[in-house]
């Protein structure tokens, strides 16, 4: 048996997959479970796992920076280690990946009807091949080109310093300055949280009317997504403002991934977030925020960039990391 999982701040999901004599996967069992309802990892799998084991070979992607085979997650307080796994799935054929090494992964065996190119510009190159994530937290990935094939690459890139490119995010930057005085990074403006802190600037700085749908940062129902769905429908002017200033800083960092791995094979798109925002990713700000780099604009001009569609992609990964 393969045993694969997706391990996010939001849910986890754990596959358990056989492969036939001509090479072929099947799945036996699947389940998603939400993360913050469990106090360890091992609960989950306690949860999962066939009484009668079986573990041939186990990969897991994970929400959080994996060191010597450790992680620590970044949104969870669960220390998940992969010498303790080996010991308990009896297998030395136990493997931790970020899960945004997990993503890129899987990027790479989704078809093409799972993908949304944005760039209109684009063409065929090769090359490394950035991924960038926003979800509960911001991930970043690269895929390394040699010349034959691809060796995924783990960053903590969403966590670098958020940089402003207009007079309105120099104000944004200081506002959230407040708000996180010792670190302002990407992430906390490039995953869910960043709809409320967008929209809570946003009215502050008296950019519209107050939307009577949207709850008080303390309500109990999801305000984020709120923010967010009344931004893409057009529903509300402070909301709609939201989202294309959101779209805008993400163009603007996946264009700063793209220089920094010199991404000429692409940029994938995955997280929650994106296929959420279509509609307003395709309105054009995104892809210009892209482009944006001054003397670069001819480079990016041409980089393929494609919103995955298919919410299993770092699960994916880590189901076809062993045949790599």
């Amino acid at each position: 048996m393969i045993l694969a999982g997706d391990i996010g701040g939001t849910k986890t999901v754990l596959s358990i997959l056989m492969r036939d004599t001509n090479g072929s996967l099947s799945c036996i069992q699947e389940q998603t479970y939400p993360s913050k309802q469990f106090t360890r990892f091992d609960d989950i799998l306690d949860a999962f796992l066939p009484a009668k084991g079986g573990v041939k070979s186990a990969c897991f992607g994970i929400a959080g920076p994996v060191v010597n085979q450790r992680c620590q997650t970044t949104n969870l307080p669960w220390l998940i280690d992969g010498a303790a796994l080996m010991a308990r799935l009896h297998t030395p054929k136990v493997k931790l990946l970020n899960d945004l090494e997990a993503m890129a992964l899987g990027m790479l065996y989704l078809p093409e009807h799972d993908l949304v190119e944005l760039n209109p510009n684009a063409q065929a190159q090769t090359g490394n091949i950035g991924v960038i994530a926003a979800g509960t937290g911001l991930g970043e990935a690269i895929l390394y080109w040699d010349g034959n094939k691809y060796y995924p690459m783990a960053t903590e890139g969403g966590h670098s310093d958020l940089a402003s490119r207009t007079a309105e995010q120099d104000q944004l930057l200081a506002y959230l300055r407040r708000l996180y005085p010792d670190h302002v990074s990407s992430e906390r403006i490039l995953s869910g949280i960043g709809f409320s802190h967008l929209y809570d600037f946003l009215l502050e700085h008296n950019n519209a009317p107050a939307c009577p749908a949207v709850p008080e940062p303390d309500s109990q129902l999801d305000r984020n997504a709120i923010i967010s769905r009344l931004g893409v429908s057009g529903e509300d002017p402070l909301c709609i403002k939201v989202v294309k200033l959101f779209v805008e800083l993400y163009g603007a960092e996946t264009g700063n991934l793209a220089l920094r791995a010199l991404t000429t094979g692409g940029i994938f798109i995955g997280g929650g977030i994106g296929p959420k925002i279509l509609p307003v990713l395709q309105q054009g700000q995104f892809i210009e925020a892209f482009k944006a780099k001054g003397r670069f604009r001819p480079l990016l001009d041409k980089i393929s960039v494609k919103l995955s569609l298919n919410p299993r992609t770092p699960l994916i990964g880590a189901i076809n990391y062993f045949d790599l």
